[in-house]
């Protein structure tokens, strides 16, 4: 990767013709609005474009790289772990497998019995059909039923399966009409095309006899931000399903829990990247609890205990609880509630109630920490984490004092591993370890190859100087012993936007990529969650610049450090990341060797005018007010290419 490759053959030309609009009194040129079409012509342009990319592509380095990925797919993935009246459900990908399977356990270390698998669906056999794939799954709270989510070709409008999970004595037999499930599983109920309902917005009835779940998109109408809350019966099959709740605001997305044990039904509404107010259904009508605020509030129930976690008077949030009777009555404000977590130097992310103990995992400067508390949030120990790790999930068992977490790093293939909270044995110092006190659970009937993970691979956090005085953290792995002369080949990824953050994380591809020199860096820049609900609005609508500032920034750093130059330094994002790389690529052409912009938003004028982009104005501001048009119209990538300036090649996905 150098800006002395030699260079890609010319693009096909693309035609022009100008549209332009008068935008707050500004006139704006838009000459490629024919390209949001979807007529013949955007198609040809499509196939043509991807022919020059393939033809670009199809070289003799391609081909020498080939068989050095091909082991990197023989590789496992396993999901979380659910944990439902000792059964013990998790998703397994098995090695060059295109789907993963729904699996469940009778122990932790158990044998996998299937209940779904979507590789034996007849779409992903035939090359003609769009494939099918099972995208979530919900069980119910005994552990009897499990629902799952199942969409054609990657469209998010769902059908709502829901499905037995068969005793071991009664999965000996195999129902030849149940194609891709698993012996003696049987669909109990097919509720088609409910929209974009998921695993979030779905709850079982405490009685395990019906759902409640949010259907958005789904609504008779069709309209895609339109939602609903909706209650399903068994008895009373699909046409009988009613309709608790009707919500056609844009900006709002509504969520559902429910206490299994007192069948409370408790709704949030919150904004994308807003606060969050919390109702419960009481006879029939919802009833305010928590509403006065703009914080973001989450809340779990667990054993007559409501935990509400909140960055309420808190900025990296703190735990706070009351009961669930008291949780009914509503009108509850957070000063009536106990605190259980202060806020601290990390990140609440989330917390797992079980009997007698609580697992907290916080994020402290973007990398993990997992401690064990009792329910009144006294400490009793840090777990032992290798150094730099992302927990990527964490889930308990509402009965026993057991929990499993999912565990990686740059340098560390993800891995799932089952803690005992009942252990009173300290953790390592300040619970950095390598995790002996947390063992790593596998499939015993899935073989997957070793990933050549270098010994010598080092992972290093640097803190750069961005605008504003603001101390930008940057993770940076790289071979120590490997033999490079002169700069390394480096790619810089970040996201900055939406609350989500840069944590440690484990790409396989990437190991070639690292073997032979080549250096990952990942910027957590700016708009992301890493500090907490400040440093997301340090890089949100008007103060979006920031976040490119932090690129830019991080950039510019790992060239002064001798890491690598201009000439070598390549930089990656996708979706909000993709706009971040636009951004920075149309700002600072001369910094980047290359770029790859993966399903980006670019034209910061309408995006909001297409599929969920209105949702996200409360993210960017809404280019139809004046205020924000204005900041806009200064860094939307589509609009500041300068057609003087020398830009990088851009790989656009």
């Amino acid at each position: 990767m150098s800006r002395q490759s030699a260079p890609a053959p010319s693009p096909p030309e693309t035609r022009r013709e100008v549209v332009t609009e008068t935008l707050h009194g500004i006139d704006v040129d838009d000459p490629y609005r024919w390209l949001e079409g979807d007529d013949a012509a955007v198609s040809e342009w499509a196939d043509a474009q991807n022919d020059h990319v393939d033809a670009a592509l199809d070289d003799a380095l391609r081909d020498r790289l080939r068989p050095r990925f091909a082991d990197l797919v023989e590789v496992a993935d396993y999901g979380p772990i659910s944990v439902r009246e000792g059964r013990y459900f998790a998703t397994v990908r098995e090695p060059g497998a295109d789907h993963a399977r729904l699996v469940v356990r009778d122990a932790p270390d158990g044998t996998d019995r299937v209940l779904v698998d979507p590789n034996a669906w007849a779409a992903n056999r035939d090359g003609d059909r769009p494939p099918r794939s099972m995208a979530w799954y919900v069980p119910s709270h005994d552990g009897e039923r499990v629902a799952v989510g199942v969409t054609d070709g990657g469209d998010e409008n769902y059908d709502v399966r829901v499905l037995s999970v068969p005793d071991p004595s009664d999965s000996g037999v195999e129902s030849p009409e149940a194609e891709g499930y698993g012996p003696g599983v049987e669909e109990i109920a097919s509720l088609p095309e409910r929209g974009r309902v998921n695993a979030g917005s779905l709850a079982w009835t405490a009685d395990d006899e019906g759902l409640v779940y949010v259907a958005t998109g789904g609504a008779a109408d069709g309209a895609q931000m339109d939602k609903e809350i909706r209650r399903f019966r068994f008895a009373d099959g699909p046409d009988a399903e009613s309709v608790l709740l009707e919500h056609d605001d844009q900006h709002v997305w509504p969520r559902v829990t429910v206490d299994p044990d007192s069948g409370l039904l408790a709704v949030a509404f919150s904004e994308m990247v807003g606060g969050t107010e919390w109702y419960v259904r009481v006879d029939g009508d919802l009833r305010p609890v928590l509403t006065d605020t703009d914080a973001e509030t989450s809340v779990r129930f667990h054993d007559g205990t409501a935990f509400v976690s909140t960055d309420h008077g808190a900025p990296r949030r703190r735990l706070l609880a009351c009961s669930v009777d008291r949780f009914r009555e509503g009108d509850l404000s957070f000063e009536e509630c106990r605190e259980v977590l202060p806020g601290g130097e990390g990140i609440l992310q989330s917390v797992v109630p079980t009997p007698d103990r609580l697992l907290v995992h916080r994020q402290r400067d973007a990398h993990s920490r997992l401690s064990v508390h009792d329910r009144d949030g006294t400490h009793l120990r840090d777990v032992s984490l290798p150094s730099y790790c992302s927990v990527t999930w964490v889930s308990g068992n509402r009965d026993a004092p057991e929990a499993f977490f999912g565990l990686t790093g740059f340098d560390r293939p993800p891995a799932v591993r089952k803690l005992d909270l009942a252990d009173e044995s300290p953790g390592e110092g300040d619970g950095v370890g390598e995790g002996g006190d947390a063992p790593e659970l596998a499939s015993a009937e899935v073989d997957s190859v070793d990933l050549p993970v270098p010994d010598d691979l080092v992972v290093e956090q640097r803190f750069v100087d961005s605008t504003d005085g603001a101390e930008v953290p940057v993770f940076v792995c790289y071979r120590e012993e490997v033999n490079v002369e002169g700069p390394r080949p480096t790619v810089l990824y970040g996201y900055g936007g939406f609350r989500n953050s840069i944590t440690p994380s484990f790409g396989r591809f990437r190991l070639p990529f690292l073997a032979d020199g080549g250096a990952f860096a990942a910027v957590c820049a700016r708009g992301g969650y890493e500090y907490g609900e400040p440093w997301h609005e340090a890089g949100m609508l008007e103060d979006k610049q920031h976040t490119f500032d932090d690129f830019v920034a991080a950039g510019e750093a790992l060239c002064e450090s001798g890491l690598t130059d201009a000439d070598h330094l390549a930089v990656a994002g996708g979706s909000n990341g993709g706009l971040s790389v636009g951004a920075v690529v149309t700002q600072r052409p001369d910094l980047w060797a290359a770029a790859q912009c993966a399903v980006p938003l670019l034209d910061m004028l309408r995006f909001h005018r297409f599929l969920l982009g209105e949702s996200w104005t409360t993210e960017y501001g809404h280019p139809e007010d004046p205020e924000a048009f204005e900041y806009l119209k200064e860094y939307s990538p589509y609009h500041n290419v300068d057609p003087d300036a020398t830009h990088p090649p851009v790989y656009f996905t």
